[in-house]
């Protein structure tokens, strides 16, 4: 199997700064591993939309696959409790 590209928002740099540095880390290790499987144990799709979405902790990672592109594009790193707003 094919290794995906990684793409980020703009907006995405801006959510990492309120995040702490050690939960960074963590949330940048699971991004990673998005390349090599899109779908991982544990993704739900969001409803209404082509995006899923990861829970690492306390935060939640919201990203689209384009499969014909080998491309996941990450839209949205932030805490659960405000992400899907």
């Amino acid at each position: 199997m094919e290794s995906y590209r990684l793409s980020f928002k703009r907006s995405v740099t801006k959510d990492f700064r309120s995040i702490p540095q050690e939960d960074v880390r963590r949330i940048l290790s699971r991004i990673d591993a998005l390349a090599l499987e899109p779908r991982p144990q544990g993704c739900q799709k969001l409803t209404g939309q082509e995006r899923y979405r990861v829970r690492v902790g306390r935060y939640r990672i919201v990203y689209e696959i384009r499969d014909e592109l080998l491309l996941v594009i990450v839209v949205a790193v932030a805490h659960r409790k405000g992400v899907y707003r």
